[in-house]
């Protein structure tokens, strides 16, 4: 019998271990863990909105212009209005923030590899597809039941 638990208790304590991880590496950078998925998420979506952001990060829109405006302070990161919607605001990377999002992408996707070394071909096929299985039933679950 599949202990439930301590399963939830380990997949936790990863996650608990990844983000301090992810951290102290993005410290180097002069970034937070959310600063460093803001640049990330606009870099693979140019012109996202606030709300297209706050979803993919799973944060509340106030998290979100927080973070927008440190970004902007740091010349990383420019609003621009939607070409049809005057309420609706584009976020775009300037070219520093472009710099310093592929810089942090690149050291981060080595730093990801050597953390994970450890887990073999065959380890790694049954975390991947477990883990997408949980996270379809656990977005499953929000939408429906917790919504």
């Amino acid at each position: 019998m599949c202990d439930k638990e301590l399963l939830y208790n380990l997949i936790k304590e990863t996650f608990l271990l990844i983000d301090d991880g992810d951290r102290r590496f993005f410290y180097q950078f002069d970034l937070t863990v959310s600063r460093y998925y803001a640049l990330y998420h606009i870099a693979e979506n140019p012109g996202i909105s606030f709300s297209q952001l706050s979803d993919r990060m799973v944060c509340d829109k106030s998290n979100v212009t927080r973070i927008i405006k440190g970004l902007e302070a740091s010349g990383y990161v420019t609003r621009q209005p939607h070409e049809t919607d005057g309420r609706t605001l584009r976020l775009y990377l300037t070219e520093e923030g472009t710099a310093v999002q592929q810089q942090a992408a690149l050291a981060h996707k080595i730093y990801n590899d050597a953390r994970l070394r450890c887990i073999t071909d065959l380890q790694h096929d049954n975390l991947v597809e477990g883990l997408t299985r949980l996270n379809e039933h656990i977005r499953t679950e929000l939408s429906t039941v917790l919504a």
